[in-house]
């Protein structure tokens, strides 16, 4: 096994420049499908951490009629706790949140959006609910980044809403922008208004109620209650997950079609590799090597280069996987913003163990089948007809 093994470290320097071209595609392919596939794992952690901690904690609890993606279920979304949700309530792990439907007018325009009303005192969910505090006769709000610049809106400004109550009847108010928050949330900035829920409950003539009630992370599964269902973080990420699992697909077609290339190369120069030395194949089987041996050979050179290649990507790789995991990829705030979920503006890949190993057993895996496919005619091979340079 020895002998076989310098025969084919030889024959892989004396290959000279066809070599090294293998070696550089694979290794491309290590680095580029370890670092997007990072990139994407990154992109999750963040979004999924920046929503836990600032929109869905350890999860929540919905009205039997709320429904996030439908604004017209919001009319009858709301109604009292249930004593055993209460109960969480008051022992300060869970919190509860009125949301209504308004419209606000800045500058004299009209503009669509939602109330919502939480305790000020809360310390489950990152929104910087204390700024919510006191302020006068008018009604303290506070929004996000996006939010102020969808409606032209700066701290300290006033702005009249107007909303209905529970019996269907208008009613207005002049509020004062109190706070401009920083999130990556979109589900609690754009088109959000957040006021004090006693404040809301007030103007809305619902004493006691809410939509839903946030629990507090590491609170574990809850069961439901009533008409109360709850909605564990597996369920609130979904989304973010659909977009990160869509990308990888897209992502790995790309990485396939980069490895097809670089496996055909590998195939078709084994087969005019064992073509142009079937004389030194007829010599080493002469010279008592079995066909064992030599398909050996063959695999062996080929298994080579995706060594050669994953030491080349180590070279070259870390360096730029070290860089982008501790400094981080910056993207423009706008293009982010289009995404409406929760992805951050700087994004830090996140580079497993897993996706490692699991990346050059692919890779490792895929160069020995491509190199021993071709290796088969050798099975057919007669030595008498090889040293006179047939093939059979």
């Amino acid at each position: 096994m020895t002998l076989i093994f310098k025969l084919a470290y030889r024959n892989l320097l004396g290959s000279g420049l066809k070599t090294w071209l293998k070696v550089a595609v694979l290794s491309l392919a290590y680095v580029l499908i370890t670092w997007h596939y990072g990139f994407f794992s990154g992109m999750y952690r963040q979004a999924a951490r920046a929503m836990i901690d600032d929109e869905i904690g350890g999860g929540q609890y919905w009205h039997e009629n709320y429904d996030p993606y439908d604004p017209l279920t919001l009319d009858d979304s709301h109604g009292p706790l249930p004593g055993e949700i209460k109960s969480l309530v008051d022992r300060g792990k869970a919190v509860p949140i009125l949301i209504r439907p308004a419209s606000i007018f800045p500058q004299g325009r009209m503009q669509q959006v939602l109330l919502k009303g939480i305790d000020p005192a809360q310390d489950i969910l990152g929104i910087p609910a204390a700024k919510l505090g006191a302020d006068g006769e008018s009604l303290p709000l506070l929004i996000g980044k996006r939010m102020a610049r969808s409606g032209s809106l700066k701290k300290g400004d006033y702005i009249m809403l107007r909303w209905r109550d529970s019996r269907g009847a208008f009613d207005a108010a002049e509020g004062r922008i109190t706070e401009i928050m920083e999130t990556q949330v979109p589900a609690i900035d754009s088109g959000q208004l957040w006021v004090p829920i006693d404040r809301l409950r007030e103007m809305t003539m619902m004493e006691d109620e809410a939509t839903i009630a946030v629990v507090k992370s590491g609170s574990g599964p809850q069961p439901d209650y009533g008409g109360w269902k709850f909605r564990d973080t597996d369920f609130l990420l979904k989304d973010i997950t659909a977009i990160v699992n869509s990308k990888k697909i897209s992502a790995g077609i790309m990485y396939l079609i980069l490895l097809f290339l670089a496996m055909i190369a590998i195939f078709d120069t084994q087969i005019l590799s064992i073509f142009r030395r079937r004389k030194e194949i007829g010599t080493l089987m002469a010279l008592g090597l079995t066909r064992f041996d030599v398909i050996a050979l063959f695999t062996l050179e080929g298994a080579l280069i995706g060594v050669l290649a994953l030491g080349v990507s180590v070279i070259f790789g870390t360096p730029v996987l070290y860089l982008t995991a501790t400094r981080g990829i910056s993207f423009p705030s706008e293009t982010i913003d289009d995404y409406g979920v929760a992805i951050p503006s700087k994004l830090y890949p996140a580079y497993s163990a897993g996706l490692i190993i699991g990346t050059v057993l692919l890779i490792m895996g895929v160069t020995l089948v491509v190199s021993y496919l071709p290796t088969r005619r050798i099975s057919k091979l007669k030595p008498t007809e090889a040293l006179k340079g047939k093939m059979s």
